[in-house]
């Protein structure tokens, strides 16, 4: 069957992987706002209140917020902590610039472009990051886990990113991802093909064969090319 849709994860994805220290960045995130000692302690409640909720993600595939993280470290997050927060993210987000190139060529072929991220982040975050790299035009749909009860790789976020492109059939969709379990199980789980761009720091999951492996973007169509 022709391919009708290719849906991208985000991270790891559509922008290069990062390694990050969570544990610092929090710290930084709460230095300017609190004294020394407060800022420590409220640094180290909202991380582990962060790993216990993608805990969560990962074991029962259900979803978080940022407000989530905050309610359950004991806070309230205010607009001028989130803006250090996302400041201090962004040199971590910006868009591979393969993604833009790719993401055309595929348009015009008449393919659906949607993006499927596990996420605490709300949309507008996420757009912001796309608008700003000149990406956000080129796609058709988006689905946040933020915004839904699931995240991958349950087959219900699969779902929800092929609605969200109007595509029915999971056999003419494609999901690009870096992340064997989440994104490519799920993804075939789904009905789905898989297309694995592999990182080092995202361990291997036994029994998952993604339909193609690739190391850059620019690689994808010459895959969707033989389907």
């Amino acid at each position: 069957m022709a391919v009708q849709a290719v849906i991208f994860d985000w991270g790891g994805t559509l922008t290069p992987w990062h390694t990050i220290d969570h544990d610092t960045l929090w710290l930084e995130v709460c230095t300017p706002h609190f004294s020394a000692d407060l800022a420590a302690t409220h640094a180290k409640a909202i991380r582990a209140a962060e790993f216990e909720l993608w805990r969560q993600a990962e074991t029962a595939q259900q979803s978080a917020t940022l407000e989530h993280v905050f309610s359950r470290a004991g806070m309230t997050a205010h607009a001028e902590l989130l803006a250090t927060y996302y400041g201090l993210w962004e040199p971590h987000t910006y868009t591979d610039p393969d993604a833009a190139p790719v993401m055309r060529a595929l348009r015009d072929r008449g393919i659906k472009i949607g993006v499927l991220s596990n996420t605490m982040w709300p949309r507008s975050a996420h757009e912001e990051v796309f608008r700003r790299d000149g990406v956000l035009s080129l796609i058709d749909g988006a689905v946040y886990s933020s915004e839904i009860p699931w995240t991958k790789p349950h087959p219900e976020a699969f779902r929800a990113a092929m609605a969200a492109v109007g595509v029915s059939d999971p056999a003419s969709c494609v999901f690009v991802g870096d992340r064997p379990y989440d994104d490519i199980y799920g993804a075939k789980r789904a009905g789905m093909r898989g297309v694995l761009i592999p990182n080092s720091e995202v361990p291997p999951h036994d029994g998952v064969i993604p339909d193609a492996v690739i190391t850059r973007l620019t690689e994808l169509p010459a895959h969707l090319d033989q389907w």
